[in-house]
């Protein structure tokens, strides 16, 4: 969901929850430079945080300032709580809606006004916010106050760096994966009639052509059941037909930053996915994240798409398909007989320290007190926020298994540990809009789908050119070398 930096968000300004959810500091008389590296034998991370917060900032007359999307309310609630809770620092939080969250903080940097010391941005968006110089980098705190082993933990943090630093704390697991009726999938009617038209068994599909052929098996609207709930709204077309591309063995781009979507490859993973619109329950080209929810939830829909927070709301009291679903990586593609699946991490929100903070230390140290295991934990076990899990002691969490269940959370782990990045580019939402405007002229039948990836190329070209060349394509390449090895070993160049 490339952020609309073209529009300003109004604000819902609301004060933290206060209140006290246990004491989690230790006193400490005073503080070293390294005090969240030393304390007492057996002190977790979010303790050694707050002692030193205790000891550096006893008095600290203002609230820190935090701007979260819309949906991420209730992962901080009880963070923030405990940090009131346990030091002199209070916390206000600002939220926006989750397409805004860029733009505002940009603006913020440019426009007198209300200063932001945290904010909760895409990931995907962290590359164009670096270009803004919106965020800081964290590179001489992160020596101070975190362990050795804390990001290394972290079960997918690319996008968190940028050209040799660090710019924030990944809070939110996003890897996008596969959901599956067990109703359509498991019937044995079905199962029967597919093996007689195919010759094959039904079974979770790991290719794209499998996924789609299925979803046209099972659209029947005529006896209300549908093949597919995938996102059909101009903001969400990018990520699939990305993957289609990747499932054809097709870097979308050389080394040297020369679009390739426009070839065979591209082409033709449009026109399956224009094929494959025909098989989606209708209004699809209008549903919004939650409203697609709701509508698979109903039970009769064969396949979505979505992510641990579409887990959350299915695995919940609204939803009828409860106990119900299958689940996989999204598609990926055949090559000889080597089936490679390409599991996709396309969002997750980031903790970042804004460049107007006035006080970029104790920003970070918030960042790291939510980020921390204790924390975090707490933060991802909350039913009614998004955040999913992305710390290998999250899936162990009694609270975390009944919010998503043991079969989604064994696949989501595995997705998220061969995850293919997103498009970290600066620009990134530039070429992302491009991209989504070309798609959809060609599935509104506006253009055929090689004019519109052609058009699409030549926008890329400029952009590229606009950003720097050069420095495009050293970014560029740093991001295919951390492609999964098995992701890599299948995609090739057309030039």
């Amino acid at each position: 969901m490339p952020p609309n930096v073209s529009c300003v968000p109004i604000l819902t300004r609301r004060s933290a929850v206060a209140g006290a959810i246990g004491c989690v500091a230790t006193l400490a008389c005073g503080v070293s430079p390294n005090a969240a590296n030393s304390g007492p034998i057996g002190e977790s991370l979010d303790q050694k945080v707050v002692r030193t917060v205790r000891a550096k900032y006893p008095n600290f007359s203002r609230s820190l300032a935090v701007l979260i999307p819309n949906g991420s309310r209730a992962n901080l609630t009880p963070l923030v709580a405990a940090f009131e809770a346990a030091t002199a620092v209070k916390i206000e939080l600002f939220e926006v809606d989750t397409n805004g969250i860029n733009a505002e903080l940009m603006l913020d940097t440019m426009v007198d006004g209300r200063r932001y010391d945290v904010a909760l941005p895409a990931t995907f968006g962290l590359s164009d916010l670096i270009l803004a110089q919106a965020v800081q980098p964290l590179d001489a705190f992160l020596q101070s106050y975190e362990p050795g082993d804390f990001r290394q933990d972290i079960l997918f943090d690319i996008g968190d760096h940028s050209e040799g630093s660090t710019f924030g704390f990944q809070t939110d697991g996003d890897a996008y994966l596969m959901f599956y009726n067990n109703g359509m999938l498991n019937n044995a009617d079905f199962q029967k009639a597919y093996q007689d038209q195919f010759g094959i068994d039904l079974s979770l599909p790991l290719t794209w052509t499998e996924l789609d052929r299925q979803m046209a098996f099972f659209h029947d609207p005529d006896r209300g059941k549908f093949g597919g709930a995938l996102f059909r709204t101009p903001q969400y077309l990018v990520w699939e037909w990305w993957l289609r591309l990747h499932g054809k063995g097709v870097w979308p781009l050389s080394p040297e930053m020369t679009p390739q979507i426009s070839g065979d490859a591209g082409v033709s993973a449009l026109e399956e996915m224009i094929t494959a619109t025909k098989h989606l329950v209708p209004g699809s080209d209008s549903r919004g994240i939650f409203e697609n929810w709701e509508r698979y939830g109903r039970g009769d829909i064969y396949a979505n798409i979505g992510w641990g927070g579409t887990q959350k709301y299915l695995n919940g009291p609204k939803s009828n398909v409860r106990g119900q679903l299958s689940f996989g990586p999204t598609p990926g593609g055949q090559f000889g007989e080597k089936i490679v699946p390409m599991p996709y991490f396309n969002w997750g929100w980031n903790y970042v320290v804004s460049t107007a903070s006035a006080d970029p230390e104790l920003a970070y140290l918030f960042c790291l007190f939510a980020s921390s295991p204790t924390m975090s934990t707490r933060a991802v076990r909350q039913v009614d926020g998004f955040f999913d899990p992305f710390r290998p002691e999250h899936y162990a969490d009694a609270g975390i298994i009944e919010a998503y269940s043991k079969p989604f959370l064994k696949v989501h782990r595995a997705a998220l540990e061969g995850a293919i990045p997103d498009f970290y580019l600066k620009r990134q939402s530039e070429y992302f809009s491009a991209l989504a405007a070309g798609l959809d002229e060609a599935l509104q039948g506006e253009v055929t789908p090689q004019i519109a990836l052609s058009r699409v190329a030549q926008s890329w070209e400029l952009i590229t050119s606009h950003t720097g060349r050069a420095g495009q394509i050293s970014q560029w390449q740093r991001l295919r070398a951390q492609y999964p090895a098995a992701v890599r070993a299948v995609l090739h160049d057309l030039v």
